[in-house]
């Protein structure tokens, strides 16, 4: 665990819109999530937060909804799914509300080579590239989507860089369609993710 933490501090940039101090506010895990070393599930794990843990938010990074926390002792990111704000008594969910709860805006920059320490997870030298990211509307999809990915497995492919919503697929990986629904689906670097197939962006990322 110290060793990950040390590689934290040690490997990444991590810059923030406004002064650190200032710029955090109180967020609560809204399931029990991985919390990683750098914006992506390929990064190493520098543990587990249980459902329920109150966490302090620094930021997020633009397009990618991934946020930078401190834990249960723990500094890392989180998916913004997976945070809840209070806004006027209640708890809303960070990565739908993050312009009108005002979360500040972070940049992240790697600067030393992050071992991953999974075959599956990191992609080799001559992968293709993700697209760029945009804005989407994320999904919420049913659990019998899941279940029907699970039923059905396809082949992983592996690209370089991270599985965020937004980020647009290239035109040459295929996609599955799932039966009744209009998300198709395809798995990334081990993740399963849902994609629109008309603009190829994806939509939902499983954890």
């Amino acid at each position: 665990m110290r060793f990950k933490r040390n590689l934290l501090a040690a490997g990444v940039i991590f810059a923030a819109s406004a002064g650190l101090a200032e710029a955090q506010m109180s967020a609560t895990t809204m399931s029990d999530i991985d919390v990683h070393t750098g914006p992506g599930t390929q990064y190493p794990t520098v543990g587990t937060a249980t459902r329920g843990s109150e966490a302090m938010l620094d930021g997020c990074v633009a397009g990618s909804h991934w946020c930078r926390i401190d834990v249960n002792g723990m500094r890392g990111w989180a998916y913004a799914q997976s945070l809840s704000v209070e806004q006027n008594g209640a708890p809303v969910v960070v990565e739908q509300h993050s312009t009108d709860l005002g979360v500040p805006v972070v940049t992240y920059q790697q600067t030393d080579e992050v071992n991953t320490g999974s075959v599956n997870a990191a992609p080799a030298p001559g992968d293709e590239l993700l697209g760029t990211v945009e804005d989407v509307e994320a999904v919420t999809p049913p659990r019998t989507i899941r279940n029907y990915i699970d039923e059905n497995p396809v082949d992983a492919v592996r690209l370089k860089g991270s599985v965020v919503v937004g980020t647009e697929l290239p035109r040459d990986i295929a996609v599955r369609t799932i039966p009744d629904y209009r998300y198709s689906y395809v798995r990334i670097n081990g993740q399963p993710v849902l994609v629109d197939p008309g603009t190829r962006r994806v939509v939902y990322v499983y954890n």
